[in-house]
């Protein structure tokens, strides 16, 4: 496989997922809102925005993430 095989955004992702590939996973287990456990895998930048939240909230992350469960997802649609 030669580096030329592929376009300039192909090697942007490939440079990304093997970056991240490279970095210690952060896990975390928490209850999504329909009550089934859930277990997420977070990059280190994700993590460290992820933890930061939950400190100024003065709560878990787990507790942040099964809040944002319940934020409704905005629906685009098309021009």
């Amino acid at each position: 496989m030669r580096i030329m095989d592929f376009s300039e955004s192909e090697l942007v992702f490939l440079r990304d997922v093997v970056k991240s590939a490279r970095q210690k996973p952060n896990h975390v287990i928490w209850t999504d809102r329909d009550g089934s456990e859930r277990h997420s895998v977070f990059s280190q930048p994700d993590f460290v925005q992820l933890a930061t939240l939950a400190g100024r909230l003065k709560v878990t992350k787990a507790e942040v993430l099964r809040r944002a469960a319940h934020i409704p997802v905005v629906k685009i649609t098309p021009a």
